[in-house]
């Protein structure tokens, strides 16, 4: 089981730590902008080896929400925990005008 995060909730969590940033999206998308110290791990490597994704404490990150979903529902499955998607992905969190690194 995974939870859904607003752009606020995954704010609070990666400013104190509590989670590791990893973003689905292809290696182009992530070159254009990315949040700060976020991890490309690309979708499709997800979903070849869940276990990829590391220890417990993860926000997934795509363009919109639903490819990180597909991850968080790929790593629930292989029993990891601590789980999160942020809601509406990069453009949320651009749309709400929280920085990016290029």
């Amino acid at each position: 089981m995974f939870a859904r995060v607003s752009v606020e909730e995954a704010e609070e969590m990666i400013n104190s730590g509590k989670v590791r940033v990893i973003d689905v999206r292809e290696p182009g998308e992530y070159s254009v902008d990315h949040i700060a110290n976020s991890e490309l791990i690309p979708l499709n490597r997800v979903l070849n080896n869940p276990d990829s994704l590391g220890e417990p404490g993860i926000l997934l990150v795509c363009e919109m929400g639903a490819r990180s979903a597909v991850a968080a529902e790929m790593a629930s499955a292989v029993g990891l925990t601590e789980i999160y998607n942020l809601e509406g992905g990069m453009n949320a969190w651009r749309n709400k005008g929280k920085p990016v690194e290029k």
